[in-house]
């Protein structure tokens, strides 16, 4: 009966003309992205895509307080890649520790709706850019103005799609406040940073590029999983990236055969506006679809525009997003099996 009734709303929502409206925005949004991004290709470009999609789904609104925040987020992003191409990359503690701080910082701002984007683009870029400069000096302008495009060409699109295809007529009255204090935005911050600084610090000193997808899956993901029943949100985890997975091998077979820009762009176009009907008509259930098809673009964009095998890219990515699995069901159950007073609230 409650599978009837679910079907039911489903079908009522898929009719409404609001619910079509953002169907066709994300579709719209993410393969204008796709279709950018693969034909100029500048550095990082596999991420605008990313952005897009999460934009679409986090800010149902086009308002100036949203635009404000990728503004700054983009500016932040360029002064990091400036100031780590002064040097501080040579001296690996101190590194470390200004890496440990924005991280902890980035996950502050995540618990506030109205930064959580910030934060976002923030931990992207403290993990990405200093673990590149290590490697190779003065990457880190390069990379940040690569990153940085793209999160322009993200808000660009994603104001455009709003412009076109517009939300009803509403006025914007501010995000809502974070539902955790100022206290417990802090507890689940530390409790983040438990999980993902240890692998970080281990990334950082053996240099482990090939591995850098992995380190920023698990950064992003650790603060979600702060909270009680994280296990059972760890293996929600496993299923989504498993899902992205598979369709990301079925994507990236159908279209070695026909390696087209055009091609390429309309397919996963058409992939994006069936997980955008799940997203909008199965609320419930729009984390698992979001999830999964940011799991999909960050495996093809990441594949296709790589330098290297395409074949073995792609199946070394998707491993590493199983072993990000089992270590956040591992880290999970390491922290619900802890009683440490400090981070009671």
């Amino acid at each position: 009966m409650s599978d009837n009734h679910t079907v039911k709303a489903s079908e009522d929502l898929i009719n409404d003309p609001r619910i079509q409206t953002k169907i066709i925005r994300y579709t719209v949004g993410v393969g204008l992205a796709v279709f950018f991004a693969a034909l100029i290709d500048w550095p990082l470009a596999f991420v605008a895509p990313i952005f897009v999609a999460k934009f679409l789904v986090d800010k149902p609104e086009l308002n100036k307080e949203t635009l404000y925040e990728l503004t700054i987020a983009m500016v932040a992003t360029i002064v990091l890649g400036l100031l780590l191409s002064n040097g501080i990359t040579q001296y690996p503690l101190p590194l470390l520790v200004l890496v440990g701080l924005m991280m902890l910082w980035g996950y502050f701002l995540f618990t506030d709706p109205k930064w959580n984007l910030f934060a976002t683009i923030l931990i992207i870029a403290v993990l990405m850019l200093p673990f590149m400069a290590i490697s190779t000096p003065g990457v880190s302008v390069f990379l940040a103005v690569g990153l940085a495009s793209s999160g322009v060409v993200a808000v660009i699109i994603f104001a455009l799609v709003h412009i076109y295809f517009p939300e009803p007529a509403s006025t914007f009255e501010g995000y809502q406040a974070s539902p955790l204090t100022r206290e417990q935005r802090w507890h689940a911050a530390f409790r983040a940073m438990i999980i993902s600084f240890p692998v970080v610090c281990f990334f950082f000193i053996f240099q482990i590029s090939e591995a850098l997808l992995t380190m920023m899956f698990i950064a992003l993901l650790s603060l979600m999983i702060t909270g009680e029943k994280s296990v059972k949100l760890s293996a929600f985890l496993i299923i989504t990236n498993t899902i992205g997975g598979f369709l990301a091998i079925g994507v990236f077979i159908v279209l070695s055969f026909v390696p087209n820009i055009l091609f390429y762009t309309v397919f996963v176009s058409l992939v994006a506006i069936v997980m955008a009907t799940q997203i909008y008509t199965q609320p419930e259930k729009a984390p698992v679809f979001a999830t999964a098809f940011s799991t999909v673009l960050v495996l093809l964009g990441s594949t296709l525009m790589s330098s290297s095998e395409i074949d073995s890219n792609m199946f070394i990515r998707i491993f590493q997003l199983f072993m990000i699995g089992i270590y956040m069901i591992a880290a999970s159950f390491f922290l619900e099996t802890r009683n440490w007073k400090f981070l009671k609230i």
